[in-house]
């Protein structure tokens, strides 16, 4: 038992480094921490006792005791209440870490003490967390993957969350983001009757027009309502934006008129350049210093990852129906983009392409990432001027994805507004795309189109990107398991050019309103699919996310550890059971899915067996409500 339990003090050991967490074994580098444990023995005798890791960070502690069997991982009395005896506290992990934790609190000026209790090991293994101090007992919280919660940059927003039960910053943020939305969208319908794709151009564009302020060519005090041609609040308005883009060395000309095409409803719609009665202003002044205040002056665009411009537009869309569901287009959370950026480890050296850049959500988390590891201002201006690449064919998204990168200080210089199919990808290839992400459009590909399926996009971002290049693209689930003869052909094609890595399914509330079960599909391109070679596959359905009424999508307590423990097991780092991972050898002709590769040896309950049946039901609305419902009809005729 003891070299079993050597094993796992090694692994905390090595997960506890991972996360950057500094500790001390056998006692703790704190003078009153190590006096106080000079008492702490587990058998109560007042003679000196050691947890096998202590660790601080800021002025919360962690004290970590652990087990290497799961059956020594807590023991609770008759009440269910955690048992305090010494047998206890000496045989199971969690009684010992909450023994050593209270005895801290009471004997230290340490009052923010987490009690950890872990047992098992890499494959098989429990991170149980009670939150202890010196006079309200412990409070139990919900087990982890990792300790990832409770890194320096984590630790008080898990303290927030689930110690004091209040919403955390970045919450407040993403519902306040949802509300200026809504209550935008309120104030465009009213007062300027614009059409749905016209609502985040005017947003867009005020944005661009705000951010010539500071240069001295534009001020909100500028927007006085006058009615002189050439002189109204759209003309100026326009004239900042013009100002904006030449100081963004927008080019060539036709790019720069294309953008300035996009943005002159501000000077075209009557409505908006008239005084409203109401308001006692006009439209676009109501609307720029809404914008100003709620949005631009609150929101520092160079130091976040979060497309709040697509947010809008998303917010926008959703209250419409408008072109974001006859295209198919689904804008990307920020956290799947900043995951798929982490699942291609995204580098300051590499050069990203996104074929469909949608408002530009994947290409400002990938530049996030890597200014966020650049090692000079020269390398900065690089990854911005030369290694961003993105084709979007809707001009009204190109312009919102344009506006988006200048104000984070000049990013656009790469955007096409073109179809990425119609391109020639040996052309494309010399960009020297190191890395793809995309999110295609979905539900436009049909037996008489098979062009436009996803897997169409993803074999021709494939073929687009350079040697060895690392791709990731999230797509519906039913693109994995190519029901139709040319979406089995695409799969065959593309393992004859590219290798699969694996496969994740996503929570199927990803894009919550839109009803489609997306997963994240990793290629390596340009190498064929060696038919030894072991993909990965993924139930990552139990993300920690959850939707939460009238805000949509939340990040949940539990979400960070779970998004750690995924890249873990991705990596290699980590072993998981084959219901959250399966890794096996592919054939085209299988549905490249977990679900298709998973063999459940327990016996199902009957709940197992009413989950199954409303997923499988949930699944083929969605596929007949966007017009797959073929994919449920007998193939014999098509495969004869």
């Amino acid at each position: 038992m003891a070299k079993k339990e050597a094993r796992t003090d090694l692994w905390v050991a090595e997960q506890l480094k991972e996360c950057g967490i500094k500790f001390d074994s056998q006692g703790s580098n704190i003078k009153e921490v190590n006096e106080a444990l000079k008492t702490a023995s587990k058998r109560g005798t007042g003679n000196e006792g050691y947890p096998e890791y202590v660790a601080r960070i800021g002025d919360f502690l962690l004290v970590i005791e652990d087990k290497a069997s799961p059956d020594r991982h807590a023991r609770f009395d008759d009440n269910d209440v955690l048992d305090t005896s010494v047998k206890a506290v000496i045989n199971y992990a969690v009684n010992g870490a909450y023994y050593y934790a209270k005895h801290i609190a009471r004997n230290s000026t340490f009052k923010k003490v987490f009690a950890l209790g872990v047992s098992g090991d890499a494959k098989h293994h429990r991170i149980t967390p009670l939150y202890v101090d010196d006079r309200d007992g412990y409070m139990m919280l919900d087990d982890l993957d990792t300790f990832v919660s409770f890194t320096e940059t984590n630790v008080r927003e898990y303290y927030t969350r689930n110690v004091l039960g209040e919403t955390t910053d970045v919450e407040k943020t993403t519902e306040q983001i949802l509300k200026d939305a809504a209550e935008l969208h309120e104030y465009l319908r009213n007062y300027g009757t614009l059409k749905d794709q016209d609502k985040p151009l005017v947003v867009a564009g005020i944005l661009l027009a705000l951010d010539e302020v500071e240069h001295g060519g534009f001020s909100i005090d500028m927007l006085t309502g006058d009615q002189t041609p050439g002189m109204r609040d759209g003309d100026k308005l326009m004239n900042a934006i013009k100002g904006r883009l030449t100081r963004s060395n927008v080019g060539p000309d036709a790019k720069k008129d294309k953008l300035l095409a996009e943005f002159a409803i501000l000077q075209t719609s009557f409505k908006l350049n008239e005084v409203n009665d109401t308001l006692g202003k006009t439209p676009l002044r109501y609307y720029t210093e809404f914008l100003n205040e709620r949005v631009f002056r609150n929101i520092k665009y160079q130091k976040t990852s979060e497309d709040f411009i697509g947010r809008f537009y998303g917010e926008f869309m959703s209250y419409s129906g408008g072109d974001g569901q006859t295209l198919g287009i689904v804008l990307t959370p920020k956290h799947i983009c900043d995951l798929m950026c982490e699942l291609v480890d995204v580098r300051p050296d590499d050069v990203v392409l996104d074929p469909t850049c949608g408002t530009a959500g994947f290409l400002i988390a990938a530049m996030h990432r890597m200014l966020a590891g650049a090692a000079s201002e020269a390398q900065r201006r690089d990854i911005k001027k030369k290694q961003l690449h993105g084709f979007e064919l809707q001009p009204n998204m190109f312009a919102v994805a344009c506006a988006n990168m200048i104000l984070r200080r000049d990013g656009n210089s790469n955007l096409k507004c073109q179809d990425f199919l119609a391109e020639n990808p040996s052309k494309v290839q010399l960009k020297g795309a190191t890395v793809g992400l995309m999110n295609p459009p979905y539900s436009q590909g049909s037996k008489a189109d098979p062009d436009q399926y996803e897997l169409s996009f993803v074999e021709h971002l494939l073929d687009s990107c350079v040697e060895g290049a690392r791709v990731a693209v999230i797509v519906p689930q039913s693109s994995m398991t190519g029901k139709t003869k040319a979406e089995q052909q695409f799969k065959a094609s593309i393992m004859n050019h590219h290798t699969l890595e694996g496969v994740i399914t996503c929570n199927t509330d990803t894009f919550y309103g839109v009803g489609t079960n997306p997963v994240i599909a990793v290629f390596t391109a340009g190498y064929p699919h060696e038919t030894d070679h072991v993909a990965k596959f993924i139930d990552f359905r139990d993300d920690g996310y959850a939707v939460r009424a009238h805000v949509g999508l939340v990040e949940g307590d539990s979400a960070k550890d779970r998004r750690a423990h995924l890249l873990d097991v991705w990596r290699g780092d980590a072993d998981a059971p084959s219901k959250f991972c399966v890794e096996s050898t592919v054939k085209p002709d299988d549905e490249w899915l977990h679900s298709f590769y998973y063999f459940n040896d327990e016996i199902p309950t009957d709940a197992d067996f009413e989950r199954a049946i409303a997923d499988y039901l949930t699944f083929q609305l969605d596929m007949v409500s966007h017009g797959r419902g073929y994919l449920f009809e007998d193939m014999e005729d098509e495969n004869a």
